[in-house]
């Protein structure tokens, strides 16, 4: 069992991403079960999500990507990635993606401790625009534009959700200071 205090968040180096990809895995298929659009629909096979992993770890090694966990009593709880862009006139913004946090431990603050800390980082990055969507009507709709992320569009019927649907997609951005 957790405890209820918020986890440590942690920056991944290529490193160790061998060390915690089934615990990586875990989250991916725990937050693809719970039906959230992540870009995989369930049932999402232990290779597809570790594929996925080693393919971030990779972008990871090459100061392409910051991947940050949030570890509670040791365990991986959560991530979220900042892709890092890379040409000439875009190293100023940076794109948040794959907000995830495990089905049990949601509505604990998790997922905005992640993203306070992903701003940190790109901070770090030097990057002062960021960019991010989600799907249209979900929870992480309302923890963004808690955070002051300002709705940039609606694309209707973006993406197929668990249940065949055709679902929009929200984009928003965020200047940092």
């Amino acid at each position: 069992m957790f405890d209820s205090s918020l986890p440590v968040i942690e920056k991944v180096c290529s490193e160790e991403g061998q060390t915690i990809l089934p615990e990586l895995i875990y989250l991916l298929q725990d937050t693809v079960a719970s039906g959230a659009s992540v870009g995989f629909l369930p049932p999402l096979s232990g290779e597809d999500a570790r594929q996925y992993w080693n393919a971030v770890l990779q972008k990871v090694a090459q100061d392409m990507c910051v991947l940050l966990v949030a570890r509670d009593a040791g365990h991986i709880v959560g991530s979220v990635q900042l892709a890092l862009a890379t040409q000439q006139n875009a190293q100023h913004r940076a794109e948040v993606q794959k907000l995830f946090v495990l089905q049990s431990q949601r509505r604990r603050g998790i997922g905005r401790a992640l993203m306070q800390e992903i701003e940190q980082a790109a901070r770090e990055c030097g990057r002062t625009l960021l960019v991010l969507d989600t799907r249209q009507g979900d929870a992480a709709e309302q923890l963004y534009r808690s955070l002051e992320y300002r709705e940039a569009g609606v694309i209707p019927m973006y993406a197929r959700s668990a249940t065949g649907t055709l679902d929009g997609t929200v984009f928003f951005y965020k200047m940092l200071s």
